[in-house]
């Protein structure tokens, strides 16, 4: 095995999920760009598709994305519970900032319509895309010395988010990255026997 094909395997192995997070800055917010944007650039997608949309929200516009979704929950989280949810989403909110996944469904569309014998699958496909710039974007955050998680607050808060930040109405929201410098290590990861996951075919 190479040593550049250890080093991608190590670097996969430290991108963990973080939830104790500060408002604490460990890189740039013009390293963030480049990163999101060579990401954009190098990550693969069907048809050479190019379907993910991304958007950085920085401090202030963090913030009042999980505003939005605390609201979003308040309304259907009965007031005796509230307190576990208003934890978490403030465990959130205490990050630097969060990154928004979406994909532009109108991309999809097209293609339906070019290819439409692989139509069924386009909208499986944008979601393999959007999966791959997660991982990258997740990745190259733990080498910045950022924790992140993912989060999936899509149906709650779409219709909000689109409007307090003008996105277009094509565009899907996928998933919700919070991030920053790291309070505490994650726990312990289990794993299930790889043999039961792996199997070599000779």
């Amino acid at each position: 095995m190479t040593k550049e094909t250890m080093d991608f395997l190590n670097l996969a192995e430290k991108r963990r999920t973080y939830y104790n997070i500060s408002k604490e800055n460990t890189t740039t917010d013009e390293d963030l760009q480049s990163i999101l944007e060579k990401i954009l650039r190098n990550t693969p997608s069907a048809f050479n598709s190019q379907s993910t949309r991304l958007s950085l929200l920085l401090p202030g516009e963090h913030e009042k994305l999980w505003d939005i979704v605390m609201e979003a929950l308040r309304k259907i989280v009965p007031s005796e519970k509230f307190s576990d949810s208003e934890t978490k989403i403030n465990s959130f909110k205490n990050g630097y900032g969060t990154i928004l996944f979406f994909e532009d469904m109108d991309v999809v569309k097209s293609l339906q319509e070019t290819f439409p014998l692989y139509s069924a699958n386009f909208p499986i496909w944008s979601h393999h895309t959007s999966a791959m710039h997660q991982f990258g974007v997740w990745t190259a955050l733990e080498l910045e010395g950022m924790g992140a998680s993912l989060q999936h607050y899509n149906e709650l808060i779409e219709e909000e988010v689109k409007k307090n930040w003008n996105f277009p109405a094509s565009w899907k929201l996928i998933a919700q990255m919070p991030f920053g410098k790291p309070t505490a290590q994650p726990g312990e990861k289990d794993f299930q026997p790889l043999e039961k996951r792996l199997l070599i075919k000779k």
